[in-house]
């Protein structure tokens, strides 16, 4: 599998670290592709290569749509 290297904010890190630390993920690389998976679904949904607005009446943004996966993750955890 290739390695890619990327900078996320300290937030972002922190937010990984806490969802392996609860239990929701076992590693962060684990949760890098659940959200490289979103985000292509979200991606074919819209129709772009490039981010959205969330305001956007007709479907979800990519925030949208890991929010409610994260909902769902936790409800069926």
């Amino acid at each position: 599998m290739p390695m890619v290297t990327v900078s996320i904010s300290p937030l972002q890190a922190a937010d990984i670290r806490a969802a392996i630390d609860d239990g929701s993920y076992v590693s962060s690389s684990e949760v890098v592709r659940e959200a490289l998976r979103l985000w292509d679904a979200a991606r074919k949904i819209d129709g772009t290569a490039r981010g959205r607005d969330c305001d956007a009446a007709d479907s979800k943004c990519v925030a949208e749509m890991f929010a409610d996966h994260e909902a769902e993750h936790r409800r069926s955890a």
